[in-house]
């Protein structure tokens, strides 16, 4: 069943946005979506596509920082091509009152973790590893569940990336 149309909701079919989304315009996210696609674009060829000259799509831009939409450009690194291939997913189960601050102080020391999250469901934490290859994964694996805290731990490996990246 669709959701009453109110003010708030004037399109039953849409979900309602991120409060601080709702202050972008099309303009905006349109300029957002050229940056994602190629962070080091100029403001004259982002003015070019959005209609816009260069100073305006750069006013734009501050202002998206300032708000905090774009907290920061990057450059992106091909992990395959560094020697880092192998990739996987493991989920971190933690002896009773581990709390996230230990749990991010053991994980920290690892080059190997990509990204690590608290979770909800059986596992205490999600951690994101990417290794030279399985042996140097099984190894550095090992190494987490040997921390202080860690319980156990469950990996899947990464075979083919879908989607992201």
């Amino acid at each position: 069943m669709p959701a009453p149309r109110t003010p708030a909701n004037p399109n039953p079919n849409q979900q309602s946005a991120p409060a601080g989304a709702s202050r972008l315009d099309g303009t905006d996210r349109r300029v957002l979506e050229l940056l994602g696609r190629d962070g080091r674009a100029s403001y004259a060829e982002i003015g070019l596509l959005v209609n816009l000259s260069a100073t305006a799509v750069k006013r734009r831009v501050d202002r998206l920082r300032d708000r905090g939409v774009v907290r920061g450009f990057t450059v992106v690194l091909d992990p395959e091509l560094l020697g880092w291939g192998t990739e996987a997913f493991v989920e971190v189960y933690c002896r009773e009152r581990t709390s996230p601050e230990e749990i991010l102080s053991a994980l920290r020391q690892f080059p190997e973790v990509v990204a690590a999250w608290t979770v909800t469901g059986d596992a205490d934490a999600l951690v994101h590893l990417r290794a030279a290859d399985t042996r140097h994964l099984e190894s550095v694996i090992e190494r987490i569940r040997k921390e202080r805290g860690v319980q156990r731990s469950r990996s899947s490996v990464v075979l083919s990336q879908l989607i992201g990246g």
